[in-house]
């Protein structure tokens, strides 16, 4: 089997890979809030009308002008006279003149002539009609002014923001009920493989069900894509070329699993080069798991060939599809959600070649969390189900130490 000519590190792939890619703008279209969640918006929000629109207390307590409680205290308390009670969902039909008190409840309309809220707390009931101040407020205390939460024309969302459970409380809060947002990236999954038999199936000697087309679409779905499954190819380049060619025209990137390292028999990087210009652009990512990945471009889209063995494959669509899917939704650069563990054991690695291995996060002593590595090949796809985080051993390392404190990107 002949060699990779030439292994790039990871980074230094995907940016060949962007450097031949358009900067495409997302396809737009509108969604109701209610049915946005986890899309991608397409322009940026502005508030209607300020928030909240009128001011209003954040406690249970009365509504005073701040300056009539000065100096107050429980040694010498202020005395003011109760005119009434702020109606809930209403404003009030009273304003407040000096030496005036009113109750109020929390998320109460502030009435004309109040600044402050004294909380209950700080109160006292003296006689009928009038109540006891037992600690001075500041003007504005107690109080949520007009356009604090945000304020009218105001960017509250930018384009390219996720919308997420806080977001459609804000939309609702503004009575925002429609947005824009990128449409789903279309992704087209080729399995290949003569060995290669659905789930469904019993597997004969020699063969295996089709893992590799079911990760990557549930990656491509997670990822805020749309996955659409272009079944199993045999290992003839024809066949490959022509489901190949009508999944580029179908869908904005394509993934073929399978078919990617350098034997006679695979075909995956003729195929792209036969598919656009400019064709292949990256063979061989140096990384383990993961390194005959094939990196294409044809005619402006993306054609990736992922290895054949399951978590090579799923570890690169991590590295390299949801990032990819990402940009073409237009979406802000975010990090990656990541812990802090204690490695459990010693692990190797190769000078030069970056290595992720999945790992089990554990809890440890004093709320400290433990990386715990899950050995195995591959092709084992059960190494994954156990793990639910990566770890990274740069290249310029020849292994982590146990003890060792490592960062965890969590999956």
């Amino acid at each position: 089997m002949p060699e990779f000519l030439h292994l790039l590190p990871p980074r230094e792939a995907y940016a060949r890979l962007l450097r031949h890619l358009p900067d495409a703008e997302p396809v737009a279209e509108t969604l109701d809030v209610v049915h946005a969640l986890g899309r991608v918006l397409a322009e940026d929000v502005r508030a209607p009308h300020p928030l909240p629109e009128f001011p209003r207390s954040s406690v249970d307590g009365y509504a005073v002008r701040a300056a009539d409680t000065y100096g107050a205290s429980e040694s010498l308390p202020a005395y003011l006279t109760l005119v009434g009670e702020v109606p809930m969902g209403a404003a009030p039909e009273f304003a407040l003149a000096a030496g005036q008190a009113a109750l109020i409840h929390t998320g109460g309309m502030l009435p004309e002539g109040a600044d402050a809220v004294v909380m209950l707390e700080y109160t006292q009931t003296a006689r009928e009609g009038e109540v006891e101040i037992l600690r001075a407020v500041a003007d504005g205390e107690n109080v949520i002014r007009v356009g604090e939460d945000v304020a009218e024309g105001q960017v509250v969302m930018r384009k390219g923001s996720p919308i997420r459970e806080a977001e459609v409380g804000g939309l609702m809060a503004l009575g925002v009920e429609s947005v824009r947002v990128a449409r789903k990236v279309r992704v087209g999954v080729i399995s290949t493989g003569d060995e290669v038999v659905p789930p469904s199936q019993r597997p004969a000697p020699g063969q295996v069900r089709d893992i590799n087309s079911y990760t990557l679409s549930a990656l491509v779905e997670h990822y805020g894509g749309e996955a659409r499954r272009y079944g199993i190819v045999p290992d003839r380049f024809e066949a490959l070329r022509e489901v190949a060619e009508r999944a580029l025209s179908e869908c904005d990137m394509v993934l073929i699993t399978a078919g990617s390292s350098a034997s006679t028999r695979d075909m995956t990087a003729e195929v792209i080069n036969s598919l656009g210009k400019p064709g292949v652009v990256v063979h061989g990512i140096n990384t383990r798991p993961g390194k005959p990945t094939i990196l294409g471009v044809c005619d402006g889209k993306a054609v990736i060939g992922l290895p054949g063995n399951p978590v090579s494959a799923l570890v690169n669509g991590y590295m390299l599809v949801a990032p990819l899917i990402e940009r073409l939704l237009g979406k802000r650069p975010r990090p990656r959600p990541t812990v802090r563990a204690r490695l459990t054991v010693n692990l190797p690695s190769q000078a030069g070649r970056e290595d992720w291995w999945p790992v089990r996060l554990l809890d440890g002593e004093d709320g400290e969390y433990r990386a715990d590595p899950i050995f195995g090949k591959s092709n084992l796809i059960f190494t994954l189900v156990a793990a639910n985080g990566l770890l990274r051993i740069p290249p310029d390392a020849t292994g982590l130490s146990a003890g060792e404190v490592v960062e965890v990107m969590l999956i």
